[in-house]
């Protein structure tokens, strides 16, 4: 073991120690275990692996999100990462908010396939999923499974804009204001079918725009069969889910391109940060996945 460590390698026995020890915690997590520090033992477990060069893309990416939900749900995840068209025009990009909180540094090229912005920022979603399969387990956990969301799956991709400008050019400063989240749900029924929705505004939207749920004047559902793509305007990020038989957008960012980061691996991190907007872990569709507001 010596010789291997001197060589900057770790030995087989020491990495076979550490993926049973990772494993044995996910496994743990994944199946809904209550234990102390859960948070800041995926957040072990998470550096464990990606200490030994086995995670994928280490840093809180796709290795984070099979210590975080499982093998299945993991796959769940990355399998339905939305395409990301923006509006035409539009510069700014999905970001961590732990690295960034001005628009500056969110701001990218205005054209082409963009995964980083001008600062260096890479485009960045924040998940949550809700897994209604096993009620008791999400009833634990503090989510609402009842009626007809038993026996689903909710894939949340939640992405961070350090502003939002909906109205600026009919109210000035008073249209904008600091900190914007949005995003894009899937919901995967028992058969197999994908649905999804996107946050607009104080409502959902599925294909089609929607002024009465977006001023939340009438409150709808939004699912719509889900096409894997993404659309975001520009100043608001309000979006819509895209259409495969659409225009192609001149600016987008593809999902093998997006840093994507568990929020249920974040622990304490979040509480550090004050937002002039609910985040989304204080929504309450993060823990009742149908409702149908964005507050």
């Amino acid at each position: 073991m010596r010789a291997s460590a001197e060589r900057g390698q770790a030995s087989p026995e020491w990495i076979g120690l550490i993926l049973l020890v990772s494993l044995a915690l996910a496994a743990a997590l994944a199946a809904g275990a209550s234990l102390p520090g859960a948070d800041l033992a995926r957040s072990v477990a998470a550096r464990l692996v990606c200490a030994v060069g086995l995670g994928d893309r280490c840093g809180g990416d796709r290795g984070a999100l099979a210590l975080a939900y499982g093998a299945e749900l993991a796959e769940l995840v990355t399998e339905h990462v939305p395409t990301l068209d923006y509006e035409e025009g539009m510069r700014a990009l999905p970001v961590d908010f732990r690295s960034c909180r001005e628009d500056a540094c969110a701001e990218g090229p205005d054209g082409g396939s963009v995964h980083v912005s001008d600062a260096g920022e890479r485009v960045t979603i924040f998940v949550h999923v809700v897994d209604c399969r096993e009620r008791a387990d999400a009833a634990q956990a503090g989510f609402d499974c009842s009626g007809e969301r038993a026996g689903r799956v909710y894939l949340q991709y939640w992405l961070y804009y350090p502003g939002s400008a909906t109205a600026r050019a009919l109210l000035g400063d008073a249209g904008a204001h600091p900190d914007d989240f949005e995003s894009f749900q899937v919901r995967i029924d028992p058969g197999g079918e994908a649905l999804a929705r996107a946050s607009s505004h104080h409502g959902y939207n599925g294909r089609h725009g929607d002024w009465l749920s977006d001023t939340g004047t009438v409150a709808k559902p939004g699912w719509t069969e889900s096409s894997g793509r993404y659309l975001i305007s520009g100043g608001s990020h309000a979006g819509r889910v895209g259409r495969t038989d659409g225009p192609e957008t001149r600016r987008w960012t593809s999902p093998e391109a997006i840093r994507l980061i568990p929020i249920e691996t974040l622990g304490d991190e979040f509480s550090r940060h004050e937002f002039a907007v609910s985040p989304p872990w204080a929504k309450r569709v993060y823990r009742d996945p149908e409702h149908r507001g964005t507050d």
